[in-house]
């Protein structure tokens, strides 16, 4: 187990160097110039000089990268160029409102999710059945933004029972405020965990262990959990992986609706004000998340089937 362990972490190092390169590689193939960008169209060529060698954009492009990764390490990923204020803590104050939404809509859809996946298998071609694949159809077809738009004029600016926007300061209020932006990306995340587990519960029944227990006299519930399921959590650690991913990336529209100070939002600001140091910095966030989610998702295959350790 911990050589399976090492060599994962292992691999997961050249994955976040690459990452890293092609975030550098992309900022710098941005079309405008960061120094414009930052002092105004009507900057004096010796005042985008100053800035330029402040910013290390007057060296070789190598010796840029070198200076990159150096700061990835120490971080220190520059400052705003907007605001001056260094970029490290601008995403240590938005980075808590994203990663606590993508726990919360994770956590209710995977809640959701499976037990419908369940009573779906269960009750094939049944109305339950008919009823969890409806609502798996429609959670795919209606959009992140739409349906967190639906939910603000609804329970927010009709009834009143949410906020309209922000973020909260104290536990309870984030947990309030929370309510409405998790409920709308965990749609989405129950609907596809739901399917996934239906498909798979669906394929384990057909094996052969579940037959002999059934034929042993089992109970059913003894059947389906201790038997079915646990055997068809692989696909379903799979799932939760990519569902983490697509809440991640859902948060960005989902935090602008509801105007919460998450990275999404922090990041759509850095694009629409060129702020460079912003954008770059969120786009490693995003990027080192997606790294962290596989090598967790990995590690959790250990506890899910053992026959990992061995091979």
């Amino acid at each position: 187990m911990a050589r399976y362990i090492f060599w994962r972490l292992a691999d997961s190092i050249p994955t976040v160097l690459l990452v890293l390169t092609l975030v550098f590689i992309a900022m710098r193939i941005l079309p405008g110039d960061p120094a414009i960008a930052a002092l105004g169209d009507n900057a004096l060529p010796d005042q985008i000089a100053v800035f330029r060698e402040k910013m290390g954009l007057n060296v070789p492009l190598w010796r840029q990268y070198l200076n990159f990764l150096h700061g990835v390490v120490t971080l220190d990923l520059g400052r705003s160029l907007i605001s001056n204020t260094p970029v490290v803590n601008l995403l240590a104050h938005h980075l808590p409102y994203t990663i606590e939404l993508t726990i919360a809509a994770t956590l209710i859809g995977v809640t959701a999710g499976i037990p419908m996946g369940v009573l779906a298998a269960t009750h094939r071609n049944r109305p339950a059945d008919s009823a969890v694949r409806l609502y798996s159809l429609v959670g795919y077809a209606i959009p992140d933004f739409y349906l967190g738009a639906l939910l603000l004029i609804v329970f927010s600016l009709n009834l009143g029972w949410f906020p309209i926007n922000g973020g909260g300061d104290d536990f309870p209020s984030r947990m309030y405020h929370i309510v409405l932006p998790a409920l709308t990306l965990a749609f989405l995340k129950s609907a596809f965990m739901g399917k996934l587990a239906r498909t798979s519960l669906l394929e384990v029944f057909g094996k052969d262990y579940v037959r002999t227990a059934r034929a042993k006299g089992a109970r059913e519930g003894r059947v389906i959990y201790r038997h079915a399921l646990r055997n068809a959590m692989l696909p379903l650690t799979t799932g939760l992986g990519m569902s983490l991913l697509a809440t991640l990336s859902g948060s960005v529209a989902v935090e602008l609706v509801f105007n919460r100070p998450g990275i999404g939002t922090l990041l759509i600001s850095g694009i629409s004000e060129r702020d460079y140091a912003v954008i770059q910095g969120g786009v490693i966030v995003f990027a080192l998340f997606v790294v962290v989610v596989n090598l967790m998702i990995d590690l959790l295959y250990i506890v899910v089937d053992p026959r990992i350790r061995v091979q």
